[in-house]
């Protein structure tokens, strides 16, 4: 530690980096993430498909109310874990840039650049005194001419996987992945495979109220979220 330098400086501001090279605020803000429900995204053949845990903290929390799959438009939709008022607002400003993208071009916003003008955004609330980085981490998934899944991080950085999850749980369900996913699943195999490895995080208990599933597929280029009975089929 460098003399006359308190331990504590560097947490102050988000502009102070540590000797070592790191920002604090946003190590703090990833910690918020890793706090959170666990989400995953998996890319397949005919599609791609996002699985959410709804974590109730209590008996009288209606499950309705608890949403953690937001469309952003009709091809392109997000899961979060974290703080997810954080999450709401960047997908508010992801819906505002995919309109002004539809008027402006005349098509749709593609899954990438959706994805990239949020992370820019988050990276700037990193650089700034005056401002917290997003405590959220984002899965951004869609069908373009292809499937697409990306990672958006509260340090701002962008990552595209074949398969990922965010959360709590999400060493367990990546060592799952890692072990089952193959490419040519269908979107029926991917919500399976999901769900089997959500199971395996210890303090998840599936039920088709706590569990939220979307699908996007080649064919049809929208999202359709599964009701509690259709979900209730794939946890049996």
């Amino acid at each position: 530690m460098y003399a006359g330098v308190s331990p504590q400086a560097y947490d102050r501001a988000i502009t102070v980096f540590s000797p070592d090279g790191r920002l604090f605020q946003v190590e703090y803000a990833k910690e918020a993430v890793r706090r959170g429900a666990t989400a995953a995204g998996v890319v397949c053949s005919d599609g791609v498909v996002l699985v959410a845990y709804k974590n109730a903290s209590s008996k009288l929390i209606v499950p309705e109310s608890l949403k953690k799959i937001f469309e952003i438009d009709t091809h392109i939709a997000a899961t979060a874990s974290g703080l997810i008022a954080d999450a709401r607002r960047l997908v508010d400003i992801a819906r505002n840039e995919s309109q002004r993208h539809r008027l402006a071009y005349a098509e749709p916003a593609s899954v990438e650049l959706i994805s990239k003008e949020l992370t820019d955004l988050m990276q700037v609330y990193t650089q700034y005194g005056g401002i917290r980085p997003f405590g959220v981490s984002l899965l951004i998934a869609g069908v373009d001419s292809k499937p697409m899944l990306f990672e958006a991080e509260p340090s701002g950085a962008l990552t595209g996987y074949k398969a990922d999850a965010i959360g709590s749980g999400k060493k367990e369900v990546d060592e799952h992945f890692e072990k089952e996913y193959k490419e040519s699943m269908t979107t029926e195999e991917a919500i399976a495979m999901s769900l089997r490895a959500l199971k395996k995080v210890s303090d998840v208990n599936l039920t088709p109220s706590n569990i939220e599933i979307a699908v996007c597929t080649v064919k049809k280029k929208e999202f359709t979220v599964l009701s509690p009975v259709e979900v209730a089929k794939y946890l049996k």
